[in-house]
């Protein structure tokens, strides 16, 4: 009887990239989920390619005990909390989107009824110049008002 394994290539997984395989027998309902498998399978190329090994052939060996693996777990989390925290601040200097962040400092946010108040202000402003200096305020379609001297 012939021996099926030499019907096949001789295959090296130590040299081999997940992405590199054919697609899976896996049907994803969720096109989301299916883009966080494939970026989970990238990311272990890149391991794959700057570490040599897996993550499992790693933890086999012995490469690392399980007080490291907890500070590293530590160390990715806190980088986590940084990102999240930056994130925050980033949609929080953004007068134009409307996610509300409760814990970041409100920055100089100008919102709408800010610009109204600061237009009506400014109206107000002209009008009494206008009044006091008997000059002509022109309005413009956005109530932005110009002195005339031209009366």
């Amino acid at each position: 009887m012939e021996n099926k394994d030499d019907e096949f290539e001789e295959v090296r997984f130590d040299q081999l990239n997940f992405s590199d395989l054919e697609e899976t027998n896996y049907h994803f309902r969720d096109p989301i989920v299916k883009q966080v498998v494939d970026q989970f399978v990238s990311r272990s190329d890149v391991g794959y390619n700057k570490y040599g090994q897996t993550l499992d052939s790693e933890r086999r060996q012995g490469v690392k005990n399980l007080g490291e693996y907890l500070q590293d777990v530590q160390e990715e989390l806190m980088d986590a909390i940084l990102y999240i925290q930056a994130a925050k601040e980033e949609l929080a200097d953004k007068p134009y989107c409307k996610c509300e962040v409760k814990d970041v400092e409100p920055r100089a946010k100008t919102t709408i009824g800010d610009l109204e108040a600061l237009r009506e202000l400014r109206e107000k402003m002209l009008l009494k110049k206008m009044n006091d200096d008997k000059e002509q305020v022109i309005l413009d379609k956005d109530n932005f008002g110009y002195v005339s001297n031209n009366t």
